[in-house]
C-alpha cells in the first residue's frame, strides 16, 4: 500500500499543462498519474521507430524502439516495458534492466510497490523475472503469473510435459504444474489455474485431475477430495489455511482444506476475500439467476442485483464493506447491504477512509468523470481522472484529473461534500 502519510496535504491544487503534449510529439498514449498526485506521464512517439515517456512534461533521457504498459507502483516509480535492439525488458524511471529477452509481458507489483515481477519468452522457452533476477528454470509454456504479497516469490502455471499434436492421452494424463521461483511441483495435472501464495511462501493453486475433476492442490498435494468445478483459492492470514469456491452438487460453497465451511450454498460463489484484521470472510454470491449479492461469514444480504457485483472491499478496520454493483444496466456502490441512490454509466473500486466511516468512489456519467463520497456527487466533470485517496486522518481527498488540457492534483476537504 502507498505510504499517504509522505504525501503533500497542504496544497490545495497544483497544474500541469498536458494539452500541448499533442503537439510536440507525433501521438501520446493514455496518461498515468503518480499515487502521490505529483507526476503524470505517457508513452509519446517523437519519431519514427523511436518512443520515449513524458513526465511533467520532460522525457527520458533514452528513447526507445517501443514502449507499452506504462503504470506506477505504489511507491511512485514509474515502469514501462520496453523494447531496444530487439529484445525486450522492464524500464524503471527511464532506466532499463540488464537481463534482456526476446518479449516480456504482464507486469506485476507487490502492495508496497518494492517489487516488480513479469513473464518473460527466451529461446522458445517461458519463465518470470523478479527485480531483474529471472528464473534459472523455464518451460515450454506459461500462465496465469503470480507475485507473492510481500513480493518475494513468484509463481506460475508450467507445462511440465511436452507434446506431441496428436498425443491427446499426454494431456488426459496430466501435463502442466504450477512452479515458485522457477522449480515446479514434482506432480502434474490435467490443468493448473489461479494461484495464491501465502506470507509463509506456500503455493495454492487450482487444479483438474482428470477431465470431469477438480480440487485445490498445495505444494503440489492435492485435497482428498475432489469437486465437479473451484475457483481461486486465498489463504487465511490467521490459520494459514486454505479457502476456495466450490461446486458441489451443482451449487457452490465455500470450503476450507478440502472441508465445506459454510452451511449454504449459492448458485455462485467467487471472489472471497478476508477483511485485514482475518476475522471476517465475505464472498460475492448469487442466490439465483439474476440475484447477485455479497455473504458476509456466511450470510447473504438481502439486497439483490440483477446484473453484476464486483470489487469487494474491506474497511481498513474490518468493519464494513463496500462493492460495485450493477442493476439495470445502471453502475453503483453497495455499503453494508445498502445501495447508494445515485447510478453512474460507470462506478471503479470504492475506497474507505482510513476509520472507514467514508466511502469514496470514481464514477462516470455523461462521457465524462467526477468523484462521489457517501453517494455525494463532487460538482465537476472532468476529461479523464484517477481514483481517489483519503488522507490519513480521513479528512481530506486526494483526487487527480484532466480538465481542458491540464493536469489537475486537487486536495478536497471531506467538509465540501456536506454541503
Amino acid at each position: 500500500m502507498a505510504d499517504t502519510f509522505a504525501w503533500n496535504w497542504e496544497t490545495r491544487e497544483k497544474r500541469i499543462p498536458v494539452g500541448d503534449w499533442n503537439s510536440r510529439f507525433e501521438w501520446v498514449e493514455e496518461p498515468y498519474a503518480s499515487p502521490d498526485g505529483e507526476r503524470v506521464a505517457a508513452i509519446v512517439n517523437s519519431a519514427e521507430g523511436e518512443f520515449n515517456v513524458c513526465v511533467n512534461g520532460k522525457t527520458w533521457e533514452n528513447p526507445f524502439e517501443k514502449i507499452w504498459h506504462l503504470r506506477f507502483t505504489a511507491d511512485g516509480r514509474l515502469t514501462a516495458l520496453v523494447s531496444d535492439t530487439g529484445e525486450w525488458t522492464v524500464a524503471v524511471d527511464g532506466v532499463p534492466w540488464e537481463n534482456r529477452f526476446a518479449y516480456v509481458w504482464n507486469p506485476l507489483f507487490s502492495k508496497d510497490g518494492n517489487s516488480i515481477a513479469a513473464s518473460f519468452q527466451q529461446d522458445g522457452r517461458y519463465g518470470m523475472v523478479l527485480n531483474d533476477v529471472p528464473w534459472e528454470e523455464t518451460y515450454g509454456n506459461l500462465t496465469d503469473p503470480a507475485l507473492s504479497p510481500d513480493g518475494n516469490h513468484t509463481a506460475a502455471s508450467v507445462q511440465v510435459i511436452s507434446t506431441g499434436e496428436v498425443e491427446i492421452h499426454k494431456f488426459q494424463e496430466g501435463t502442466f504444474s504450477a512452479a515458485m521461483d522457477g522449480t515446479a511441483w514434482d506432480r502434474a495435472f490435467v490443468n493448473v489455474w489461479n494461484k495464491a501464495i501465502s506470507l509463509n511462501g506456500d503455493l495454492a493453486a487450482e487444479v483438474r485431475l482428470t477431465l470431469y475433476d477438480y480440487t485445490i492442490a498445495v505444494n503440489g498435494v492435492p485435497w482428498e477430495k475432489t469437486f465437479g468445478g473451484v475457483w481461486e483459492p486465498i489463504f487465511s492470514p490467521i490459520s494459514g489455511k486454505v479457502i476456495a469456491p466450490v461446486r458441489v452438487k451443482g451449487k457452490w460453497h465455500l470450503a476450507e482444506e478440502g472441508h465445506l465451511m459454510w452451511s449454504t450454498p449459492f448458485d455462485q460463489l467467487w471472489h472471497p476475500l478476508f477483511s485485514p484484521d482475518g476475522n471476517r470472510l465475505a464472498a460475492i454470491v448469487a442466490t439465483g439467476f439474476g440475484k447477485w449479492s455479497i455473504a458476509v461469514d456466511n450470510r447473504a444480504w438481502t439486497l439483490i442485483f440483477s446484473d453484476f457485483v464486483t470489487d469487494l472491499t474491506f474497511s481498513p478496520d474490518s468493519r464494513n464493506i463496500a462493492a460495485v454493483v450493477k442493476d439495470n444496466e445502471r453502475w453503483g456502490v453497495a455499503v453494508q447491504g445498502a445501495a447508494w441512490k445515485n447510478t453512474f454509466d460507470m462506478v471503479w473500486r470504492p475506497v474507505f477512509s482510513p476509520d472507514g466511516a467514508h466511502v469514496a468512489a470514481k464514477v462516470a456519467r455523461g462521457g465524462k468523470y467526477t468523484i462521489a463520497l457517501n453517494d455525494r456527487l463532487w460538482p465537476h466533470d472532468c476529461d479523464a481522472a484517477w481514483d481517489p485517496a483519503f488522507s490519513p486522518d480521513g479528512t481530506r481527498l486526494l483526487f487527480r484529473t484532466i480538465e481542458d488540457g491540464v493536469y489537475r492534483r486537487r486536495v478536497i476537504p471531506i467538509n465540501d461534500f456536506m454541503r
